[in-house]
């Protein structure tokens, strides 16, 4: 017979090591060496002839039928239109609690990263219009180097642990959060998935205002906005908008507080903490695994020079990215718009600026819908994958080197953190 402090100590040992495990799982490091990995299976799937298969898996099609209704799409279509609205859901979620009680919740704090997104959204674009400015192949490939991929920028700054100054990981934090809000809406105006459907807009508006209806009567569950979700998104996919901007319209209209006031219990908290796993270890996986397959073909490049696809992406992330990073900060805070965290220096915003080069999960999501060719856009998914990886590497040596400097300039910066 066990004695109840045995059991008591084996619940404890049990309750550790799960709690052990959700700690794991919610470390950005740790999801972005996953993505990594999946990216570079897909990478390797698709290097070789014998490995035809594995990209040949995502074109199945797969159905669901309900009488005489239907959706029928390939196993890639089921993730990029229906899982990553999930993975769009999370981003407005944490959008919106940013807003609400985060580093965006007053002009003063917001102003430094939503300036420093701005700038890091409008060079790179910028900078891939003047390469592929007059080739319409190519021309609508300019949303493709605006996107910063959160998990893998937040995940190499991680790296470096207490070096780095709060104030610059709090602003990394939300400038990309910043642009992620822009990706969605340069999503949603500029890349529909096909023409627009007045109709189906029409039934859009109609569950949106029934969300808000529920938003407003205070109901504290969370099966109705599931529900009402399902058919928003099914409305927004027939509509002609991309059908993952269903999940941040369906984010918009989650309570962010609970009855009493503030955010932990709240319906937004739970979708969220519900929600982190899933998405950070099933579905952006999925995407990568299904997205990111291409063969390596450095051949492109010997032959008549670089194409201007790979430079407009290439020099977009690596150069435009953290020149304008810097620039509109720089002029946010002489213009007196905005102000340096305490303890964060120009080097430091310059070398955070190179990690928000890293374009991975969003850059790569919209490379599929700008171009029709599968030439275009192995091309640029190629460009993507290797200045993604350009940038970690180059950003993190740069910070790693600015982190060292001032806190041997500053040793008692270092001894508080």
């Amino acid at each position: 017979m066990t004695s109840s402090r045995d059991n008591t100590g084996a619940y404890g040992h049990r309750t550790g090591f799960m709690r052990n495990i959700r700690s794991l799982m919610n470390r950005e490091p740790v999801t972005g060496a996953l993505l990594l990995l999946c990216a570079m299976v897909s990478v390797a799937m698709a290097s070789f002839p014998e490995t035809a298969w594995f990209d040949a898996i995502w074109d199945k099609e797969g159905s669901i039928r309900i009488g005489d209704f239907a959706i029928e799409m390939s196993l890639r279509h089921w993730i990029n239109d229906a899982l990553m609205a999930v993975f769009f859901f999370l981003v407005g979620l944490e959008i919106k609690r940013e807003m609400i009680f985060g580093h965006l919740t007053s002009p003063r704090k917001s102003a430094l990263p939503i300036l420093a997104a701005l700038g890091g959204m409008a060079v790179p674009a910028l900078i891939y219009m003047a390469f592929n400015a007059g080739n319409p192949e190519t021309a609508s490939g300019w949303g493709i180097p605006m996107a910063t991929d959160i998990a893998f920028a937040i995940g190499i700054m991680a790296l470096l642990g207490s070096r780095v100054p709060v104030g610059i990981k709090v602003f990394l934090t939300a400038l990309a959060i910043v642009d992620d809000l822009g990706a969605i809406i340069v999503l949603a105006l500029f890349y529909p998935s096909h023409s627009l459907h007045l109709g189906w807009l029409i039934f859009v508006v109609l569950v949106m205002t029934l969300l808000l209806m529920l938003n407003r009567s205070r109901y504290r569950g969370r099966t109705l906005y599931v529900i009402l979700g399902i058919f928003l998104w099914y409305f927004t996919f027939r509509s002609g908008i991309h059908a993952t901007i269903a999940g941040v319209l369906l984010a918009m209209t989650i309570p962010a507080k609970r009855p009493g006031g503030g955010y932990s219990g709240s319906q937004m908290q739970r979708f969220e903490s519900g929600l982190h796993s899933t998405v950070n270890f099933l579905i952006m996986p999925l995407f990568a695994l299904a997205n990111a397959g291409v063969a390596l073909d450095f051949g492109i490049f010997s032959s008549g020079g670089i194409p201007t696809l790979a430079l407009g992406i290439s020099a977009g992330l690596l150069i435009g990215k953290p020149v304008g990073i810097l620039l509109l900060s720089f002029i946010g805070v002489k213009t007196g718009l905005a102000s340096l965290p305490e303890g964060v220096r120009w080097r430091q915003i310059a070398a955070a600026g190179v990690l928000g080069g890293i374009g991975f999960t969003m850059s790569i999501f919209i490379n599929s819908l700008a171009f029709d060719g599968k030439a275009l856009t192995d091309m640029g998914k190629m460009s993507i994958l290797l200045t993604s990886a350009l940038a970690a590497v180059i950003g993190l040596a740069a910070l790693a080197a600015v982190c060292r400097k001032d806190s041997a300039q500053h040793p008692e910066h270092s001894a508080r953190k």
